[in-house]
């Protein structure tokens, strides 16, 4: 589905050629304007994931740590029966 861009935010600008060729080729697009739209997508969503990344790594990763997991694990009142 494509998006409707807006002639209201037309602007001008000098675009190197041969990259957006090989970012239309990437992305699939069919015109400069959707190649550069999908292309900003992509940065933000880019973005995104390295926040992600950096908050699972300043908080350990996902999930509980390694020693919680055991002690989850382990039966509490013994064994269960069936």
């Amino acid at each position: 589905m494509s998006k409707q861009i807006s002639k209201a935010g037309k602007t001008s600008m000098v675009i190197d050629r041969s990259k957006a060729a090989q970012a239309k080729k990437i992305l699939g697009t069919r015109t400069l304007a959707g190649t550069v739209d999908q292309a900003l997508d992509e940065v933000i969503r880019l973005a995104k994931r390295r926040r992600l990344i950096e908050r699972v790594r300043r908080e350990g990763g996902i999930g509980p740590p390694p020693e919680k997991l055991r002690a989850l694990r382990e039966p509490r009142d013994g064994p269960v029966s069936r």
